[in-house]
């Protein structure tokens, strides 16, 4: 659903960015370059998945870039990247809002957890990964760089979708809306359910 004439086409990643490398407490043990954060099966860092509702409920959804190197043309959650060396979860949220959906909203965090997923040779992310919560009516302006396409979708409709092809969504997705909708019904509720 991208409106190329509400979009915007600017590099906000690179493969030299220095990523915070963590171990399973969260604690930095070092920094290291995006690109070797994901070679093979991949090293540890530090990263952040957004969930971002509308006034109706709906969860936006975005459909990584032909151009990423992992899970590209995947659907997958609002947002999702990594605090840069040097810089503040929260400060990093609020940039890459912006530069990938110009955007802001209130965010909550939920929860915390590690994962590890191989896109076959071509790397794996290797993330732990902090969870957010959100709600904005603000125009989407999707940055074609990372984002190749997005739409709103009800809760009820990503659950059939990911009933009928889950393997066209990212693996942490995945994880992240099953474990959202099973361990935190009540609180998705609040977003998910307009009467709330």
């Amino acid at each position: 659903m991208t409106d190329r004439s509400k979009s915007v086409n600017e590099v906000v990643s690179f493969d030299s960015e220095e990523l915070i490398l963590v171990n399973e407490s969260d604690e930095q043990t070092g920094t290291m370059s995006k690109a070797l954060c994901h070679d093979g099966d991949g090293v540890l860092h530090r990263a952040f998945s957004l969930f971002i509702f509308n006034d109706d409920g709906q969860l936006l959804l975005q459909r990584r870039s032909a151009d990423k190197r992992l899970w590209p043309m995947y659907w997958s959650n609002s947002c999702c990247s990594h605090p840069r060396e040097g810089e503040l979860l929260e400060v990093a949220i609020e940039r890459r809002l912006q530069q990938e959906l110009g955007m802001s909203a209130e965010l909550r965090f939920i929860y915390k957890f590690s994962y590890q997923a191989n896109f076959g040779e071509l790397g794996s992310e290797n993330e732990l990964c902090s969870v957010y919560l959100g709600r904005s009516n603000q125009l989407v302006r999707a940055n074609i760089t990372e984002i190749a396409e997005w739409r709103f979708i009800s809760p009820a409709g990503l659950t059939e979708e990911l009933a009928i092809a889950p393997e066209g969504f990212t693996p942490w997705f995945k994880m992240e809306w099953q474990r959202l909708s099973e361990e935190y019904g009540p609180l998705l509720a609040g977003y998910t359910d307009p009467s709330e």
